[in-house]
């Protein structure tokens, strides 16, 4: 089952913003794009980041879910030097000590060159 939100930017390409697959929901790359127009949101790593987990806590609530219930994220970053700042806003979205499993890249180039991209495996709970 496709899953769609108008709370988070519409996909840039042949993609949907996730699907639902049994009891796993996959979450396609979270950008920092504003849900509104789909420009790139901010220009610090701090600004980016927030704008690309929100967009992902959207999609992650567009399917019924809460940040609880992702299990995996695959972080992409430009640079590893910003990697400190990035967790400080990252951990904010995650109860303390219930964080998920992750992978955290540094990578050449993104979408618009944009700081960050962040992808989520969830489970609904049955």
């Amino acid at each position: 089952m496709i899953i769609r939100t108008q709370h988070a930017p519409e996909a840039i390409g042949p993609y949907s913003q996730a699907i639902l697959s049994g009891n796993l929901l996959f979450i396609s790359g979270c950008c920092p794009f504003s849900p509104t127009d789909g420009s790139v949101h901010g220009l610090t790593i701090e600004e980016q980041t927030q704008q690309a987990m929100s967009n992902l806590q959207a999609i992650v609530e567009g399917a019924g879910l809460n940040m609880k219930d992702v299990v995996k994220t695959t972080c992409f970053i430009s640079d590893l030097n910003h990697f400190q700042s990035f967790n400080a806003i990252y951990s904010t979205y995650f109860s303390s000590g219930a964080f998920p499993a992750r992978s955290c890249v540094e990578v050449a180039r993104l979408p618009k060159d944009v700081l960050i991209e962040v992808e989520a495996i969830a489970v609904v709970k049955q």
